[in-house]
């Protein structure tokens, strides 16, 4: 049964894509708790994070890294935070975004009334922060589309 990433990943559903490889993508949430806040997604569907093989794990966590750095670049946020809950969708994902206290990493500070033109807008800062960070090889060609 495909997830609702997994079909974000085909392309069945659109998505703000900010990074793609072979094991994992990244694109913005359609609920950012703050701007430029984006998701890890392995390929494979896998379902919570103590399911994930040992060296998909590393890959997410090195993928995470690296799109904290942009955003921090993008945002001069002083930490990038990672938060893992797979609540709302059953395949495993990293929330990272760039934050300024831990008062506001909460689920609970997601807004859903973000309009797409801004929410486009934060994924092309972070695409061009990772391009500027050495990282373009892994940024796709176009934001709607995972593959390289």
């Amino acid at each position: 049964m495909s997830t609702l990433f997994t079909k974000i990943i085909a392309g069945d559903i659109p998505g703000r894509f900010v990074w793609a490889d072979d094991v994992a993508v990244a694109f913005g949430t359609i609920a950012p708790i703050t701007d430029g806040h984006m998701l890890v997604v392995p390929r494979a569907e896998i379902v919570q994070l103590t399911e994930a093989p040992d060296d998909v794990l590393a890959h997410l966590m090195v993928v995470a890294r690296t799109i904290g750095q942009a955003q921090q670049r993008a945002w001069s946020a002083p930490r990038a935070a990672l938060l893992v809950a797979g609540f709302e969708v059953d395949h495993l994902h990293l929330h990272v975004l760039p934050a300024w206290g831990e008062a506001e990493l909460s689920f609970r500070n997601a807004r859903t009334d973000v309009p797409a033109a801004e929410l486009d807008a934060a994924a092309s800062r972070v695409r061009e922060a990772l391009v500027a960070q050495g990282d373009g090889a892994h940024v796709p060609a176009t934001m709607t589309s995972p593959a390289l």
